[in-house]
């Protein structure tokens, strides 16, 4: 029986992958004269936006500052999600629902804890929603290293075993899987023959179209 619900933020709450790129495309044009394309950041999607946007750059052969050039990144992406950011369909229902009825929740986000800050607000959630937040920068490992999940079961108080993740790339499956927990897979950025190789569990188009019974959550 699944105690805790452990989501991933981008591409399973909001989709904010387009934006997060866009932003980062800008400020590579703009401080290095790089013209990347969103295409260039998928093989790095789920890993954090230091390896986001420092991938992309080490593929054009730029050394940059990434902590400089990260914070005008998020400058970017701050102004571009204005008013724009939507949560995917069901999430924000799915969040409360699994409160509502007694799971244990919590975000386990590779993104630094700025991006966190502005995307809950702009999709109508907040850190009250969850019972646990954990962002990129409060662990020494990204994902696909199981670093994040387990320090989520970890600060919630339940063994990984009985929590499910909830995912969307694939570099967060195989962390879950190695994390030792049960993981529910959503469509986006990746198919579902790839997420089911990195060893899925489940697999949904979005937390509206989820079955409850896969948390015992029946009704």
């Amino acid at each position: 029986m699944v105690q805790a619900v452990l989501f991933d933020m981008d591409g399973v709450l909001v989709d904010s992958e387009a934006f997060m790129a866009d932003a980062a495309i800008a400020m590579l044009a703009e401080r290095y004269g790089v013209c990347a394309a969103r295409a260039d950041f998928l093989p790095f999607v789920g890993m954090g936006e230091n390896r986001f946007i420092g991938g992309v750059a080490a593929k054009f052969g730029v050394a940059i500052n990434i902590e400089a050039d990260k914070a005008r990144t998020y400058d970017l992406y701050n102004e571009l999600i204005r008013g724009k950011l939507e949560a995917l369909p069901g999430a924000v229902a799915f969040v409360r629902e699994c409160r509502a009825r007694g799971l244990k929740t919590a975000i386990a986000t590779s993104a630094d804890r700025r991006k966190l800050e502005a995307n809950l607000p702009e999709i109508g959630l907040s850190d009250s929603d969850f019972d646990a937040v954990v962002d990129g920068l409060q662990v020494e490992r990204k994902k696909p290293f199981p670093d994040i999940y387990l320090e989520a079961s970890r600060r919630l108080g339940v063994v990984p075993g009985r929590c499910l993740v909830v995912e969307d790339a694939v570099s967060g499956v195989k962390a879950a899987k190695a994390a030792g927990a049960a993981c529910l897979a959503l469509a986006g950025s990746f198919s579902e023959a790839e997420l089911r190789a990195a060893g899925a569990d489940f697999f949904a188009a979005d937390l509206a179209s989820v079955d409850p019974s896969i948390m015992g959550m029946k009704g």
